[in-house]
């Protein structure tokens, strides 16, 4: 529909500027004398040019855009450069160029440019985004837009030049160290995995039922005329699930770059993380470890959105079967309420650790109803640890003593 009433007015300015060359002809010829055929002759060139424009194919113009690379994290700069190219040389009086992007970008930068190329068969331009906001981001295409010098004449044409950037949260530093959970009969320690460094004998032993036959130690064994195994240094693996909480809330940013920096230094620590989020829809990421598992979580925080539907109390209660595993459980939210306190203290009364994280603005400090939530959480068993936007590191600092 568009493209129709964008050809009826082209078609309408057309027959506009023939009506007016028409009538300064007729001027000329009935009035006679040196002004009215100056008119005429002056008017002419300007009727001929918009005349040819009209017949000038806009989309011969071929766009090509340059981004150094695709990957960003949030607050970076980034700087795109805009080729285009054509094979004639018409002359054109000016060009409007605009490179068409996401509607999150466009408080940080226009890529909007005015170019009078005149005969020039190929024009370069750049602009920069300053302060990259998390997400992904789509450049779907490059418009360019000409006209003659009087107004009469305009055309517009959009090139499609497809692009996508993936810009990652911010994080900050921190160094995560498991949680031991307290009650009011004691503390409990984190449920970990142990497991046998099978590279590294720190020692041997007499043969137990049970024990591998490549652990038997031959040599002690002849020794001492009865089977030997291996002592294997003992580790622990620690799981983690983290929910992050997408319901509407102003800080909704400083949540995603914590949660983003949480996941990092667990992943950093050795152990192993997974994460579920309720937007729209659920996603679920299972418990793995590594770069790889770190780069597909920050993929999936670099795109989430605060639209749940659910408040984070109703969300634990829907997936209270999943939740109820032999992992740690961190929360992170910009809200805490006594229904959250009241889902997660039926996870705790299981023997489950479960870690609240508090996540403020800057300067922003818990209220007197938080305060009281928190001193009432921490008698069922479960850490409520507020945190603030650039102090992220301060989230474990009391973990020894916790």
């Amino acid at each position: 529909m568009k493209t129709l009433l964008r050809r009826m007015l082209s078609i309408w300015k057309l027959l506009i500027l023939f009506l007016l060359a028409g009538a300064a002809f007729a001027y000329a010829m009935f009035q006679g004398g040196f002004v009215s055929w100056f008119l005429f002759y002056s008017f002419l060139p300007f009727a001929i040019y918009g005349a040819l424009l009209a017949m000038y194919p806009l989309k011969e113009w071929k766009a090509v855009r340059k981004i150094a690379k695709h990957e960003y994290n949030a607050m970076e700069s980034m700087t795109v450069e805009v080729e285009l190219t054509r094979k004639s040389v018409f002359p054109l009086f000016y060009l409007l160029v605009e490179d068409k992007f996401s509607f999150a970008l466009k408080e940080k930068a226009s890529g909007k440019v005015l170019i009078f190329p005149g005969f020039k068969k190929r024009i370069v331009f750049t602009y920069q985004v300053d302060a990259l906001p998390r997400g992904e981001h789509l450049f779907n295409e490059v418009s360019v837009k000409t006209g003659d010098p009087l107004g009469l004449m305009e055309k517009e044409a959009a090139i499609a030049v497809p692009s996508r950037i993936i810009v990652y949260p911010v994080y900050e530093e921190l160094s995560y160290k498991p949680f031991s959970t307290h009650y009011d009969q004691g503390a409990t320690v984190s449920k970990e995995r142990v497991q046998r460094d099978t590279t590294m004998a720190v020692g041997i032993r007499e043969y137990q039922t049970g024990d591998r036959f490549s652990w038997i130690n031959w040599k002690a064994s002849a020794k001492r005329d009865s089977f030997m195994t291996k002592e294997f240094e003992q580790k622990q693996s620690h799981d983690i699930l983290v929910v992050l909480d997408c319901e509407k809330s102003n800080g909704f940013e400083t949540l995603v770059s914590f949660t983003a920096s949480l996941i990092r230094g667990i992943i950093r620590k050795g152990a192993q993380v997974g994460l579920l989020t309720v937007e729209k829809e659920r996603t679920a990421f299972p418990i793995r470890g590594g770069e790889g598992q770190r780069s597909l979580l920050f993929h999936h925080l670099a795109k989430c959105e605060d639209e749940s539907p659910l408040s984070l109390a109703n969300v634990l209660d829907n997936e209270m079967s999943t939740l109820q595993q032999q992992a740690a459980l961190l929360i992170t939210t910009t809200n805490l309420t006594k229904q959250l306190i009241e889902k997660t203290s039926y996870l705790a009364n299981k023997r489950q650790q479960v870690v609240v994280f508090l996540v403020k603005e800057a300067n922003e400090s818990m209220t007197q109803q938080e305060r009281s939530l928190k001193a009432g959480a921490s008698s069922r068993g479960i850490i409520v640890i507020p945190v603030s936007k650039g102090r992220f590191k301060e989230a474990f600092s009391e973990v020894a003593t916790s």
